[in-house]
């Protein structure tokens, strides 16, 4: 299997997008997420994801040179319109106005519409955290999941995410998807060839099955059962219904080319720690010491620096057919 570095994994998937109708800009972000999310490990909103955005962007479901347009509504305020573009140069826009906008104001808050899929929830906080602010992110997605007591997906996975800094150190990072996996995994097993583990998902009729494809045509099962679907109500509510975007149940599909582009929907709000005065940042790192004295016990996110070391001494393996499906695009 080919193994690449860093960049050469980034300028095969900018390679790839600007064939395919993407301005490079916009490619680089892409890259930029694809790849950091692959190196955390999380390949279902890694480089699996080239050939359906690459998909995307020649039919324009995904504009590839749409740009994102920033407006400051309220002080506070930043709206973001990414155009039916990716959804990640609209959150990097996002991002660079809530660092300036939080500390000065003490909180702030981007809404960002007429977006795409948004991948690794946590490397848009974690840049955040890293800048040394608190921040957490609601993301929502195409229907996957059914209201609690019903059959019909209504609800997707709408993963939230969460990350603080620490004193001279990582950020603790927090990243859930409301199902009990992404949706992402169950894209990777199908293209690997791979069935399910039991009680991730149920297919059309509602049963319970392992099979990748059925699942992805039925529902996911929530994490948390009635307690993770009232989270993803949640969710939809503040990343779809208060900012404007499509709800999950409006959403076409990530997964392949076909309908109207998404237009999902992601809110970002960003805290200054040391606006109460609390010397927050300090006391963060108490209760981090605290969970890193008990034996056995370690921050979420932590897994995330091991494989980034790996990943950037011994590149990337990349599965022989996802690296010829996408040079051949």
């Amino acid at each position: 299997m080919p193994t690449l570095t860093l960049l050469q994994a980034e300028g095969l998937v900018v390679r790839t997008l600007t064939r395919c109708r993407t301005d490079v800009d916009n490619a680089r972000s892409v890259a930029r997420a694809l790849v950091a999310a692959e190196v955390d490990g999380l390949q279902g909103h890694g480089l699996s994801r080239v050939p359906s955005y690459a998909a995307q962007a020649k039919v324009r479901k995904v504009d590839g040179l749409a740009m994102p347009l920033v407006t400051r509504p309220r002080p506070g305020l930043i709206a973001v319109d990414a155009g039916y573009g990716f959804a990640f140069p609209a959150i990097e826009a996002a991002e660079t106005v809530l660092r300036e906008a939080a500390p000065a104001q003490g909180i702030a808050a981007a809404a960002i519409k007429r977006s795409s899929h948004c991948g690794a929830a946590r490397l848009p906080v974690e840049r955040l955290a890293q800048a040394g602010l608190v921040a957490i992110m609601f993301a929502n997605t195409p229907a996957a999941m059914a209201p609690w007591g019903g059959s019909k997906a209504l609800f997707g996975t709408n993963p939230i995410a969460f990350a603080c800094p620490l004193p001279g150190r990582a950020p603790v990072v927090v990243d859930l998807s409301l199902s009990k996996v992404a949706r992402g995994n169950v894209v990777t097993a199908k293209q690997r060839g791979e069935k399910l583990p039991p009680g991730w998902a149920l297919d059309h009729k509602g049963q319970a099955t392992t099979d990748p494809d059925a699942a992805l045509h039925g529902t996911m099962l929530p994490m948390g059962d009635a307690k993770g679907v009232a989270l993803a109500l949640m969710v939809e509510l503040m990343a779809a219904g208060m900012i404007g975007a499509n709800y999950a149940r409006e959403a076409s599909s990530y997964l392949d080319a076909g309908g109207p582009p998404s237009g999902t929907g992601q809110l970002i709000i960003a805290f200054d720690p040391e606006a109460f005065g609390t010397h927050a940042i300090a006391r963060f790192n108490v209760l981090a010491v605290a969970i890193e004295s008990q034996q056995g016990a370690r921050l979420p996110g932590e897994r995330r620096l091991a494989l980034r070391a790996k990943a950037k001494a011994e590149g990337l393996v990349i599965p022989e057919k996802l690296f010829a499906e996408i040079e051949a695009l």
